[in-house]
């Protein structure tokens, strides 16, 4: 190949090159103010935060969200230049903001990578269910009760019931239980570990559609209880609760680990 003819390849290369230049320049922004480019990335990076939001929530973002952020993008640019030629930058009340908003975004992304390069495992999901299981034991248990401030309030009511009056209607008219008062006492099912001790207690040794013969005294007050039925513990499929399971799980991780930074800093703070 003779040199001239590399010479003239070489400078038509240049020239595409050269022509290309602003044509890829334009495609990674989103406009010029003032003379300074708008990157595309800044609009990206806004929308991925947008929708991530609205994921969380369960919400579905409009079809006009990707024109609005970069709408938003280019307002905060005209702004942002606005507020650095009047020297805004530059006052102690910018820089203390700032610095605030620099520690929130670490904070964010320590405690996110955290998460990340800790994940929940299965076994662990497995063993929390487990865990839930055996202390829901297997059964459940349906129970009215009466809720009053006095033992002697609740020993003149267990006298009435005697009597042949109706615990439903006495809970209606003189339970403390706001929660339970209107529908008769009813606790709906729950499992013994849903109460208090002293409530639980005293409900398993009940035969089934008995009243406990005196009051059951716990933190709340005077109870007088009713078993209406029990059955085999209806416990959900893990998969309907490993959801929440890991939640809380990486949230304990997370607390664990917050715990540990806080206790190995060096500071002559003393924390409440």
């Amino acid at each position: 190949m003779k040199p001239y003819t590399l010479a003239v390849r070489a400078s038509s290369i240049a020239l595409a090159a050269a022509l290309l230049a602003p044509a890829l320049a334009a495609a990674q922004n989103i406009a010029i103010v003032n003379g300074k480019p708008v990157p595309k990335a800044r609009a990206d990076a806004l929308l991925q935060q947008v929708t991530k939001q609205a994921q969380s929530q369960g919400q579905q973002l409009p079809p006009e969200t990707e024109r609005q952020v970069k709408d938003e993008v280019v307002l905060r640019e005209i702004f942002t230049q606005a507020a650095e030629k009047r020297g805004v930058a530059a006052t102690p009340e910018y820089k203390a903001q700032m610095e605030l908003a620099r520690q929130s975004i670490l904070i964010r992304e320590l405690f996110a990578d955290f998460q990340k390069k800790n994940p929940v495992t299965d076994a662990e999901v497995q063993a929390e269910y487990d865990k839930y299981k055996a202390q829901a034991g297997d059964k459940e248990y349906r129970v009215r009760h009466i809720l009053v401030e006095t033992e002697d309030e609740a020993k003149a009511l267990i006298a009435q019931i005697q009597g042949g009056a109706s615990f439903e209607e006495a809970a209606k008219k003189s339970s403390k239980d706001p929660g339970s008062a209107p529908n008769g006492g009813d606790l709906d099912w729950a499992a013994p570990g849903s109460f208090v001790p002293e409530f639980s207690n005293a409900m398993v040794k009940l035969e089934k559609g008995k009243m406990t013969e005196a009051p059951i005294k716990s933190q709340y007050g005077f109870h007088i209880l009713k078993l209406e039925d029990v059955r085999d513990a209806q416990f959900p499929p893990l998969a309907e609760v490993k959801p929440q399971i890991e939640q809380r799980l990486s949230q304990q991780k997370v607390g664990a680990f917050r715990d540990e930074l806080k206790s190995k800093a060096k500071t002559d703070y003393k924390f409440e």
